[in-house]
């Protein structure tokens, strides 16, 4: 008979670091798994996580003989249940060893703590915003994760749906190779240019990288807007992101479109792809990982990139501004030797980022699916 299960709230600072570190001792074995960085877990899973203002959560850890064996964040985003007219409680964060009773376990902890603050449905793997982690890997377990999406092991599907969860959602995948020659398609660039008053900003500063960061987050908000449970970023949160990532940003793997009031339209944010590099350093920046993580920082040795975001506002997704966008990257990624990019996750049912860049004949690389299940009076 198998040792009982006990699920503890995570209390302290010492719990949190067990929180965030428990998958790396869950896949020290294996190669295809990337950790988040550490910095940015506890920027998330921490009491400053300025989402608070609109979110409960609440963490919890899984033990078996006083050894972690799961761990889960239940989370109430209370401004996208009234976006969306929901009674919602989301499951994140989380990983559970083998063991179907342990994922039922951290499950039902989750429904009972939702329920008891108005719940009656569950869904996830999600975050508190669309700027986390978010989506069970159901395909491409073969393949090496990016860092900035969540990997997992087979069973953990097969699990949920056990459990009774189905498809709410999948975000697919895919990857594109880039030549020396440039799609047929660009040669319309300088008409939409002549047309609609567009052209390419090239930031020189890292003060024009931080207006124009800053001007990226509420292109977002606009473009994302009527997306699958999403829900705007505040100031603060923009504030916390331009601080976090405009920093780091290579102005070559970045592109951003204005029109003839200088206002930006549109952008697209690429990096290099570093997940070798942060697997080795265990997803720790700091003392030494910075070490495993900068030789694939650099461009012209690393010819791989991964397509983190694209918006464009809603009036100028027919003008050509993401034309204008892919023509900038690609003829960086020649003058720079980058062959491919990893996309990233999108949403099966969004059509015109899906079609967007039908021209490179995307490959299908990866499959994330977020669950939903309702909630029966007999699990609470």
């Amino acid at each position: 008979m198998k040792p009982e299960i006990t699920i503890r709230t995570v209390e302290d600072r010492k719990m949190l670091k067990a929180f965030i570190r428990f998958p790396l001792d869950l896949y020290k074995d294996c190669e295809n798994y990337v950790p988040a960085f550490e910095s940015d877990e506890f920027n998330s899973l921490g009491p400053e996580n300025p989402s608070l203002e609109f979110c409960e959560k609440e963490l919890f850890l899984a033990y078996r003989d006083k050894k972690i064996v799961g761990r889960v964040a239940a989370i109430i985003n209370h401004r996208a249940n009234k976006k969306f007219g929901e009674n919602t409680v989301r499951f994140g964060w989380i990983d559970f060893i083998e063991d179907f009773d342990v994922a039922k376990t951290l499950i039902d902890t989750v429904i009972v703590w939702g329920a008891k603050r108005g719940a009656t449905q569950i869904k996830g793997p999600l975050g508190f915003t669309d700027m986390d982690r978010e989506g069970l890997l159901v395909d491409g377990f073969e393949k090496e994760s990016p860092f900035t999406v969540i990997y997992n092991y087979p069973y953990y599907p097969e699990y949920l749906e056990r459990l009774g969860f189905t498809k709410d959602v999948d975000w697919t995948q895919r990857f594109l190779n880039f030549n020396e020659e440039l799609p047929p398609m660009y040669k319309y660039a300088e008409i939409i240019e002549k047309r609609f008053g567009l052209h390419i900003y090239k930031a020189h500063s890292l003060k024009q990288m931080a207006r124009r960061g800053r001007e990226m987050f509420h292109v977002l908000n606009a473009a994302f807007d009527p997306l699958y449970e999403y829900t705007k970023l505040s100031e603060k949160q923009i504030d916390g992101y331009v601080r976090q990532y405009v920093p780091v940003l290579d102005k070559d793997l970045v592109a951003f479109v204005v029109n003839e009031k200088d206002e930006l339209v549109a952008f697209t944010v690429t990096c290099p792809h570093i997940s070798a590099g942060v697997r080795k350093a265990k997803g720790r920046i700091f003392p030494f990982g910075w070490i495993h993580i900068l030789p694939w920082l650099n461009a012209k040795k690393n010819h791989i990139t991964e397509g983190l975001l694209i918006g464009v506002l809603p009036e100028y997704q027919a003008k050509g501004a993401a034309l204008l966008m892919t023509k900038y990257l690609h003829e960086n990624y020649i003058r720079l030797g980058i062959k491919r990019m990893l996309m990233n996750p999108q949403l099966e049912e969004n059509y015109k980022v899906q079609t967007l860049f039908e021209p490179y004949d995307p490959q299908p690389y990866q499959r994330r699916r977020s669950y939903v299940k309702e909630i029966k009076a007999e699990e609470i």
